[in-house]
């Protein structure tokens, strides 16, 4: 699938060109000719014989930025000055600073923020530890935490290059539920220390958000961190895109007229993001549920499996499908990609059952092309921007953390996963649901507020407050309808 010029990849070219009628036209008359979008055109200077022009095109990547720059240089009267990108200009210095919330105007203000004043609030939270949360920054701040194994589609690229990745996160939660995120990026992939570490620093936090963390380690990290910690644990590759997805599940089902206990599900990807969404769709209700990794779908008879495919297994699978994904899909009324790019065809999608629904979530290059997925199925959502439907965490996480840090909670379960699910759905109102519109947009203003009012509720009432453990090495198997979704399987391999 040919990428499409994006603002992501969008570069500005100074230029000075010759003072002539036909200047500009020209000037994009080149980019377009060569596949760029320009976005903005500005005229900075200009004199008797020439102008100075700021022209900012989207392009498709640094190779044919590179082109459209070397058109722009074989134009007769113009002289390229210089060429910025834009993402590299935006992440200079970093996304993030630290700002005083209160002024230090004079001695008084000193007195009080600083010593002696300090000492009074110091002595109070050693008296009682939960003032911490009345008197400090912990009642608002998460550590987004990495050591930089799984960062996006880049793979194991190490903590310092995660960096701008967990900024972006914490600027995330800044604009969408004014929560006070950091970036914790951990030089290890020890996970004996990373649990150390996290432990350590807790105290100054409310909240762990774990990102980007490679499987199987980040299932163990996650579980003995809950296990230990007296904070909410989230891991947002898991959680995150498992609430995501069963919101946009709900919706599409809606709209094609079906009901999600009676379906034919098929789940590409049993790493920590299939995982996850395994089990939040067996807890929402889900029954008829078969899971595809690398090896083909995953069935007791299948010889080799690890631990938490034993699992899936015996959790899945009803109908004892075998063979590929290919021979799954087959009458399947719905396909949930987190796997690996480019492994069904349109011809696949054809034969689901009819008015099916493709979720090919892979980033950047989806399981299925959506263009030619979309000749065949009613729906198809994808990671993507520019696509419709994107089926996109940032939609989850600042609303779930912000309804955690307000009922103060200690834990997050099941109860508080399907909560945010069930509310960003309702987020789009049956009247407004179609095809092309079952999940909202980031920017949508009721989605943080209806994620974190559902996820407090569920919170303060607190019937499902035993947090998600593993028994024996193997995650516990809940009773119908389906297993622990926020237990933590043991070693998984991604599709």
């Amino acid at each position: 699938m040919t990428s499409a010029p994006s603002v992501s990849s969008s570069i500005t070219v100074r230029l000075q060109v010759e003072a002539r009628p036909t200047a500009v036209s020209e000037l994009t008359t080149a980019i377009e000719h060569t596949g760029g979008i320009v976005s903005a055109l500005d005229v900075t200077a200009s004199g008797h014989e020439r102008i100075t022009v700021d022209v900012t095109v989207a392009t498709r990547g640094e190779e044919h930025a590179g082109e459209i720059v070397a058109a722009l240089r074989g134009l007769p009267g113009v002289v390229v000055e210089r060429v910025s990108d834009r993402t590299f200009l935006l992440h200079l210095g970093g996304k993030l600073k630290i700002e005083s919330k209160v002024p230090i105007r004079n001695r008084d203000d000193l007195s009080m923020i600083y010593t002696p004043g300090v000492a009074r609030v110091c002595e109070a939270i050693a008296a009682n530890p939960d003032d911490a949360r009345r008197l400090t920054i912990k009642r608002n701040t998460v550590a987004v935490v990495t050591d930089g194994s799984a960062v996006l589609g880049l793979g194991d690229i190490g903590p310092l290059a995660s960096l701008p990745v967990m900024e972006g996160k914490a600027a995330l939660f800044k604009r969408f539920a004014d929560i006070d995120a950091f970036p914790i990026a951990l030089d290890t992939t020890d996970v004996d220390e990373i649990v150390r570490t996290v432990k350590a620093i807790a105290p100054v936090f409310a909240g762990i958000n774990l990102e980007d963390i490679s499987a199987p380690r980040c299932f163990e990290i996650e579980a003995r961190l809950r296990a230990e910690l007296d904070i909410p644990v989230f891991h947002d590759d898991q959680h995150g895109t498992a609430i995501v997805a069963l919101a946009a599940l709900t919706n599409a089902l809606k709209v094609v007229g079906k009901n999600l206990s009676d379906v034919r599900i098929v789940l590409s990807g049993a790493g920590a993001a299939g995982t996850a969404v395994l089990k939040l769709l067996l807890a929402a209700g889900a029954h008829d549920v078969v899971v595809a990794d690398v090896e083909g779908v995953v069935h007791p008879g299948r010889p080799g499996l690890s631990p938490s495919l034993a699992w899936t297994a015996v959790s899945t699978n009803p109908r004892g499908v075998t063979g590929t994904l290919k021979d799954a899909v087959v009458d399947a009324d719905v396909f949930v990609g987190v796997s690996a790019p480019d492994i069904l065809t349109g011809d696949d999608v054809a034969r689901m059952a009819p008015d099916s629904i493709v979720f090919a979530m892979a980033n950047p290059r989806p399981e299925v092309d959506p263009v030619e997925a979309a000749k065949h199925a009613a729906i198809v959502g994808t990671g993507r921007s520019d696509f419709a439907n994107q089926i996109n965490n940032v939609l989850a996480f600042p609303g779930v953390f912000r309804g955690l840090l307000d009922a103060q909670s200690h834990v997050i379960t099941d109860r508080m996963l399907l909560a945010a699910a069930r509310a960003l759905a309702s987020a789009i109102h049956e009247d407004q649901l179609n095809p092309t519109y079952i999940i909202p947009s980031v920017f949508n203003p009721e989605v943080t507020s209806l994620v974190a009012a559902a996820v407090e509720r569920a919170a303060r009432e607190g019937d499902d407050s035993e947090p998600a453990a593993l028994t024996g090495g193997v995650p516990r198997v809940a009773p119908s309808p389906g297993p622990s979704a926020t237990t933590a399987p043991t070693p998984a391999t991604e599709a």
